[in-house]
């Protein structure tokens, strides 16, 4: 391993290849039930990856996927994973209004629950989709029972980001904690060093080197996500999709999964629950822990 001293933590959104957002334009959500779905199969070989490196990582779980495969829940818990929540049917948080968003989390961290037979306390809003136009999102998150969110991506981007927003876990003003994806900062730019299709578009150097800086400059633990439709490349192809799309979601797929057993190797990894909120940085790969991140600080707006 090439930086033992921090444990990151490792993060999957759970969700099928017909779901992403990108995709909307061109898959009608009524057509869901009718597609491919192969979310089972990769994260049963997302859960045989982690096992050989013996990992925990967090599972941020559709409440749509759940209904359909529970035992995809129960494999996730049985494995030692933190079971956490991505809304039910991955509708933008931003996209939904105060009571939209009260039932869509309701919903979910319900079905997880029984599903799972663990309190979930972590919740991911679809593509990152809290921003300053729906900062009330986190006292709703707060009502439901909701301990944590990673739901701010602090860079700017098309479909979602939030560039001022604080690098690292921080208080918001009602107590929620917020541990947003990881970016590196280069001069006055924030750059997306946390997975997704930047860890597929970068050569593995360069996001091996993003993860290292921010934890040897900044000492912090890194946020580490991905999809499990990332290490399919056999997965069906989208006719008619313009060339952006086409693009940020099958470039370089088939190079994901080697990548990602690359990474299992150079870093440590464990769950958000245990990193953020425990007190206690759990077992990864080298064992015994190292030193906690940097305290978490509070935001005032």
């Amino acid at each position: 391993m090439l930086a033992p001293a921090i444990t990151n933590a490792l993060t999957i959104d759970v969700e099928d290849w017909f779901q992403v957002s990108a995709m909307a334009p061109y898959i009608r959500r009524s057509d869901w039930p009718t597609r491919d779905c192969r979310v089972e199969r990769n994260v049963d070989r997302l859960l045989q990856l982690l096992d050989a490196r013996q990992v925990q990582a967090t599972f941020f779980t559709l409440g749509w996927v759940a209904e359909r495969y529970p035992q995809v829940v129960r494999r996730i818990v049985a494995g030692g994973h933190e079971l956490a929540s991505h809304g039910y049917g991955h509708e933008r948080a931003s996209d939904l209004d105060r009571t939209a968003l009260r039932e869509d989390l309701v919903r979910a961290k319900g079905l997880l629950e029984d599903l799972g037979g663990v309190a979930v306390r972590g919740y991911r809003a679809p593509s990152f989709s809290i921003g300053h136009g729906n900062l009330w999102a986190f006292d709703t998150l707060l009502e439901t029972g909701h301990a944590y969110s990673s739901s701010l991506y602090p860079i700017r981007h098309d479909h979602y980001g939030m560039p001022d927003a604080p690098r690292f876990a921080h208080r918001r003003p009602n107590g929620l904690l917020e541990v947003p994806v990881t970016t590196v900062r280069l001069g006055q730019r924030n750059l997306p060093s946390s997975g997704g299709g930047w860890f597929r578009l970068f050569p593995y150097p360069v996001s091996r080197w993003m993860i290292q800086r921010v934890n040897r400059q900044d000492r912090q633990a890194a946020i580490f996500y991905m999809h499990p439709w990332e290490i399919d490349p056999g997965q069906p192809r989208v006719p008619g999709i313009d060339a952006k799309t086409r693009f940020r979601h099958y470039v370089n797929i088939g190079r994901t999964e080697q990548r990602l057993q690359q990474l299992l190797r150079d870093f440590r990894w464990g769950r958000m629950d245990r990193i953020f909120l425990d007190g206690a940085t759990p077992h990864a790969t080298a064992g015994a822990a190292g030193p906690r991140p940097a305290a978490v600080s509070s935001v005032t707006a």
